[in-house]
């Protein structure tokens, strides 16, 4: 299910805009990752937790400890390997933005980056939880240990499902975007040599990496209104030629409209 999920999430989103939807596809990762977060974690924790309730009283069975723990370790070793990878790319690109692996994660527009990233770490845990209630049930003889270790697994695959499901409606009824890159985009506006002030900035992202731009400037000089139009199209090309934006749009500040400036971010 998460190879088909990842799929459709990967050929959908990439789709150009087109008359029916100006802005692109971006929004169909956030779709396709609160599906997998629903699908895979909501039920995994649904069912773990029912297992471990179910077989709280069950009477003691015969068990191969070895080969279980073996299991368990080669599950850990891969799931930790994988678990590394994803923070080092999360750390590299949080680096950038002087932030935390963890706190790029978290924030990040990339869905499928947040979604690998606590899968991993999940399953990290849930098989130290596993592997930790079988010691016990080992150690005691006592069955209760693997049902209690069942549950605390759902209850962690349940947290990370809501998580992930909230964060991608956040990112489906719109997220705005960092202060950083309000800050950055401002700055670049306010740097441009036609524009004197700029009295109203949206920047929302509509996709992995995509963002969508309103703002409202006021072009330097007294220009003829030909020329305005003229300029906002050879500055809105230039946020176009940026890969990170899906549109940028610009127009005129309204008379005596109060004045954006950087220190205020």
């Amino acid at each position: 299910m998460q190879w088909y999920v990842a799929h459709c999430r990967r050929k959908k989103s990439v789709k150009p805009a087109d008359k029916s939807h100006p802005l692109g596809y971006g929004k169909e990762s956030y779709v396709w990752s609160m599906i997998a977060a629903f699908g895979v974690f909501t039920a995994g924790s649904i069912v773990s937790i029912y297992t471990g309730i179910k077989e709280w009283n069950a009477t003691e069975s015969e068990t191969n400890y070895t080969i279980a723990f073996i299991v368990l370790a080669v599950a850990f070793v891969l799931e930790g390997f994988s678990l590394v990878q994803a923070y080092r790319q999360s750390k590299k690109h949080g680096e950038a933005l002087d932030v935390s692996a963890l706190g790029y994660v978290v924030d990040t527009s990339n869905p499928t980056l947040r979604g690998v990233f606590f899968e991993d770490l999940a399953a990290v845990i849930g098989l130290v939880v596993a592997a930790a209630a079988m010691g016990m049930h080992a150690y005691t003889g006592e069955a209760y240990w693997d049902a209690l270790g069942s549950i605390i697994v759902g209850l962690l695959l349940g947290v990370v499902a809501i998580f992930l499901i909230s964060r991608n409606r956040d990112f489906l009824v719109g997220y705005r975007v960092t202060d950083r890159m309000h800050e950055y985009v401002l700055s670049e506006l306010l740097n441009h040599p036609d524009i004197d002030s700029v009295s109203y900035l949206h920047l929302e992202w509509v996709g992995p990496k995509k963002i969508f731009m309103v703002a409202a400037v006021d072009i330097a000089g007294n220009q003829k209104e030909e020329h305005v139009a003229q300029k906002f199209e050879e500055i809105e090309n230039l946020f176009r030629d940026n890969p990170v934006f899906q549109e940028a749009i610009l127009t005129l500040s309204a008379p005596n409209a109060d004045i954006l400036k950087l220190e205020d971010i």
